[in-house]
């Protein structure tokens, strides 16, 4: 038979022992978080300057190209040029909403962690049944 003391104290080591998982998992999390937000920042950041960019060579190559064909071809750049640019412009819509949809798994790390702790506490709860 277990002594008040010996169930005290091994209940103080659980509640100590939980508090601290709890304190690393938050931690993780915070960890977790502040990554993302700096992932995500230096994407946008990136990302614009690579539209920008990449947008103005675009149209300035389809202007040159439409100059130097304006003497004998002058719709005929105009409408390439057109046609790309919306397919182009629609292909992207269409994988930026299909990365929208699939979602993202944030703080997986820390859920995995989770899961890892609740199956441990399980299986000490079943080995004191």
């Amino acid at each position: 038979m277990a002594t008040p003391q010996r169930l005290s104290s091994s209940l103080s080591g659980l509640v100590s022992t939980v508090l601290e998982m709890a304190q690393l998992r938050l931690e993780l999390l915070s960890i977790e978080a502040q990554e993302e937000v700096l992932r995500v920042g230096a994407l946008l950041v990136y990302g614009a300057i690579a539209v920008t960019f990449l947008s103005l060579g675009v149209v300035l190559l389809a202007i040159f190209i439409t100059v130097a064909l304006w003497d004998t071809y002058r719709l005929l750049p105009l409408g390439i040029f057109t046609a790309l640019f919306l397919l182009t412009g629609a292909t992207a819509l269409w994988l930026a909403r299909g990365r929208v949809l699939s979602g993202t798994r944030l703080f997986s790390a820390s859920i995995d962690e989770l899961k890892q702790d609740r199956e441990s506490l399980r299986a000490v709860k079943g080995e004191r049944a």
